[in-house]
């Protein structure tokens, strides 16, 4: 099993506004194979130990440092949390508090220490997180499955939920009208199958109510169509899986939505760089670091893609957004870019974390701006 812990907005939005004299960022590759886990262990130790490094070299206080390096060992030592691990693990520690995510996303290992959280890698699992809910749909039957990464999907239980059209509307007698006085039979079949519609999605909404977790369609005909048209989860997916799902195993669904969901980021970065070339001829974009820097500070971004795995050692001004750039990435510099990409979210800017190809001309960064400049 995959235990992940994807964050929130409004959590990512606490931890990018956090400040301390030492804040460390340990991004770890794991493993869902508890037997396996040994070697995430050794390599998270020996992360701590470059963190700690960096603050010994910064002088920074010693009774604070101890503090800090007791909470991480402590995590490194808890034999339980371990047990149970997805494909990376993200924490964010000071002297005062620690915080661990785990991610189904697949990210590089790596260690930051600076005043605020490194937390541009985090954004890939927001952006992509590699989960997606599944309903099955129809006459006959209508579950709810979650599927993370790459293990088969798992049914959910759904308070509420009808279990087919027969037992939630019943089958009026073709004689009989509607209160609106349309004759039952086939128009009348088509009535009870909104009726349906409407009651699935009906539990479907406390459940999904504050996920942006993508939602995966399985039915065919004119359920399909019409749940389309009734569904109040804005992220269900426009493309569906055309086969019977009463057919399709957990394993067999979890197949088909792989693609879906692969198709769907593909098709968000491919509107999102046309958008950009749009945007260009009108001087509304930059992949310069010093200008989006500026851009973020006073909420001129719209669109913003970053490379996760890029560091640009540096400090933004609070006020102005001028970058200053540093050789030496220690334990007082930070990353520009991540500070950039924490700037563009807190103004409301729509924010990626993607892989460096998926930048328009294989920048860092690369903004769309609310106007030009």
């Amino acid at each position: 099993m995959l235990y992940v812990d994807i964050p929130t907005r409004n959590e990512f939005s606490l931890l990018a506004d956090k400040r301390a004299d030492a804040c460390v960022s340990i991004y770890l590759k794991t493993t869902p194979v508890t037997q396996d886990i040994q070697a995430s262990r050794i390599e998270m130790g020996n992360l701590i130990k470059e963190a700690q490094a960096q603050l010994e070299e910064a002088a920074f206080d010693k009774r604070r440092l101890a503090a800090l390096l007791d909470g991480l060992n402590d995590l490194l030592d808890d034999n339980e949390f371990w047990r149970f691990q997805a494909n990376s693990l993200a924490v964010f520690a000071t002297p005062d508090s620690i915080r661990t995510y785990r991610l189904a996303n697949d990210l590089n290992s790596m260690v930051q220490v600076a005043d605020r959280y490194h937390l541009k890698p985090l954004f890939r699992a927001i952006t992509f997180p590699h989960s997606a809910f599944i309903l099955a749909l129809s006459e006959n039957a209508v579950r709810l499955f979650e599927m993370n990464a790459d293990l088969p999907a798992a049914e959910v239980d759904v308070p509420g939920m009808p279990r087919d059209v027969a037992s939630s509307v019943g089958r009026s007698p073709s004689s009989e009208r509607a209160f609106s006085g349309r004759i039952h039979g086939m128009e009348g079949h088509n009535v009870r199958l909104q009726q349906y519609v409407r009651q699935v999605d009906a539990a479907l909404r406390p459940l999904l109510a504050g996920h942006e977790i993508p939602l995966v369609l399985a039915a065919t005909g004119r359920l399909a169509d019409l749940f389309k048209q009734l569904c109040s989860y804005s992220d269900l997916l426009p493309e569906t899986i055309t086969e019977s799902p009463d057919h399709l195993t957990e394993a067999e669904l979890t197949r088909r939505v792989r693609p879906v969901l692969d198709n769907a980021y593909a098709q968000e970065i491919a509107d999102i760089k046309a958008l950009f070339e749009k945007r260009t001829g009108e001087r509304r974009t930059t992949t310069d670091i010093s200008d989006a820097a500026r851009a973020a500070t006073f909420g001129a971004i719209q669109t913003l893609l970053v490379n996760i795995d890029s560091i640009v050692a540096g400090f933004v001004d609070d006020e102005t957004g001028a970058v200053s750039f540093v050789d030496k990435d220690d334990a007082k510099a930070y990353g520009v870019i991540d500070e950039i990409t924490a700037r563009a979210f807190a103004n409301g800017a729509k924010v990626l974390g993607v892989r460096k190809e998926d930048i328009p001309g294989g920048h860092d960064l690369a903004a769309i701006l609310r106007y030009p400049h």
